[in-house]
Parts: structure tokens; C-alpha cells; sequence
């Protein structure tokens, strides 16, 4: 039990932190659940392969739901290559399909719904990103800064109109758009023990900040293969016009495999 407490005592002064900075810094997001805010599970799974003593493949998927878990939210595949660059050092870069369960609604004046479209839409998403690391103590500090270029092909769709209470079809044009995502991230590897707490915040900005993400969590390393994960999110939008997503509160499972 000597063990733990160090681990507790951190740990509790780290969350005291994190909260200190919700209070003070981001009052609508994290630290106020609206009554708008959604809820959903995000599952993913990854297998990694590791080349060489710099070079390392991964493969991935994930399946994430929405309207407090009743409908998909979108699922992707992916595939990810990193370089060590340093010990402190780390290149990745890597490709996501991602297959996107879209509602796309347009409204009256008087607020009265005027046009409905459900769809699932396809996105591609490269990315490359350098992420810094350094160990203090049984703590690991990292800045991840990443940019990533979403392109939506163009599509046509049947959507439905209410007021002649038929279908027209409507096309929405192809669209891309840039990303930069700075994520600070601290991982805590509790002594004798498999368990690694961990939490961090990611700055998703366009123009200007779309979204802001804050992701507290536990990996469980079940061998030297095999890893469980879970972790509670929450996602707040800003200014994301292109997803249309809300205000969310996620619940993850994570699996990981090594070769």
C-alpha cells in the first residue's frame, strides 16, 4: 500500500491543477455541462508493428456513437508510420478513412424545419505531426503538434422536403480543410504496477479555435502485447461549421496489440 501513496498524492495535486485551469480558464466547457451537451462511446482498436529501432507501423480503427449512444457517430480505419528521430524526439505521419453518419437540416424563418438530409459521408485525412517528450521521475511530459488536411469528396443525396413532402436531390460540394492540433499531454507510470493514468488537452485551430478536447484515462498493460484503455472526454466546439458537431461527453475503450 506504501506504494501508492506517492502516486495518490501526485496524482490528486495534478488533477487540482487540471481543475484550477477548467475553473479558471474554460468555465462553458469542461467544468459546465450545458444541457445541450451530448453523450457517446468511442471504441478503438490498434495494432502495432515495430520495423526497427527507429521505425514503427500501426494500424487502427474506431467506432464512435452520439445522441447519448443511439445512433453511430462515424467509423475509420487507419494506418500510421512513426520515426525516432531523438530520445526525446518523434516523427509520425499517417492516413484515416473515416465514414461519417451526417444529418444536414435547414430551417424556416419562424424556426419551423424546412429541408432534412441523413447520409453517410466519406472523408480521407492525412497528417504529420513531431511530438516531444521528456521523463521526470514516473511522470512523462509530451507536446504533440500536428497538422492535419481533411478532404470531402463532393456527393449527391436525396433530401426531403417537408412542405411538398417529397425528395429532391441536392449535391454538396467537395471541401478541404486544414488543421493544426496541439495536444499537452502528462502520463503517470505508477511504480510496481502496470497501470498508467494520464491525462491531456488538445487545441484543435483553424483560423481561428474550432474545438478544444480534455481526456482523462488509465492504460492497463495486460503483457507486453496486450493493453486495455479507458478514458472519459470531453469535447467542446467553438467555431466548426464543417462538422456541425455539439458539445460532447465521451466514454472510450481502448485495446492495443504489439507485434
Amino acid at each position: 500500500m506504501q506504494a501508492y501513496r506517492p502516486f495518490t498524492g501526485k496524482f490528486l495535486r495534478l488533477f487540482l491543477l487540471f481543475t484550477i485551469h477548467c475553473s479558471l480558464f474554460t468555465p462553458q466547457t469542461v467544468c459546465a455541462q450545458g444541457s445541450g451537451d451530448d453523450f457517446g462511446l468511442d471504441l478503438q482498436l490498434e495494432a502495432e508493428k515495430k520495423l526497427t529501432k527507429k521505425w514503427s507501423m500501426s494500424l487502427g480503427g474506431e467506432l464512435r456513437t452520439r445522441d447519448n449512444t443511439k445512433k453511430v457517430d462515424r467509423w475509420s480505419v487507419g494506418v500510421g508510420v512513426d520515426y525516432k528521430v531523438a530520445k526525446w524526439l518523434k516523427a509520425s505521419a499517417g492516413y484515416d478513412l473515416l465514414i461519417d453518419n451526417r444529418d444536414k437540416s435547414t430551417y424556416k424563418s419562424n424556426g419551423d424545419l424546412n429541408k432534412l438530409a441523413k447520409f453517410w459521408g466519406v472523408r480521407h485525412r492525412v497528417n504529420v505531426a513531431l511530438t516531444a517528450s521528456q521523463k521526470l521521475g514516473d511522470f512523462k511530459v509530451s507536446l504533440r503538434e500536428r497538422w492535419q488536411y481533411t478532404y470531402r469528396p463532393e456527393k449527391t443525396i436525396e433530401r426531403y422536403d417537408v412542405d411538398d413532402e417529397d425528395y429532391e436531390s441536392k449535391t454538396y460540394n467537395g471541401k478541404a480543410k486544414h488543421l493544426l492540433r496541439s495536444r499537452l499531454q502528462v502520463v503517470y507510470s505508477v511504480p510496481h504496477t502496470n497501470l498508467s493514468p494520464y491525462a491531456h488537452m488538445e487545441l484543435f485551430n483553424g483560423w481561428s479555435l474550432e474545438k478544444t478536447r480534455y481526456t482523462a484515462g488509465m492504460d492497463y498493460d495486460l503483457s507486453k502485447k496486450h493493453s486495455l484503455g479507458l478514458f472519459y472526454r470531453y469535447q467542446s466546439v467553438h467555431n466548426d461549421d464543417d462538422n456541425e458537431e455539439p458539445n460532447i461527453h465521451l466514454i472510450g475503450f481502448t485495446y492495443k496489440f504489439k507485434f
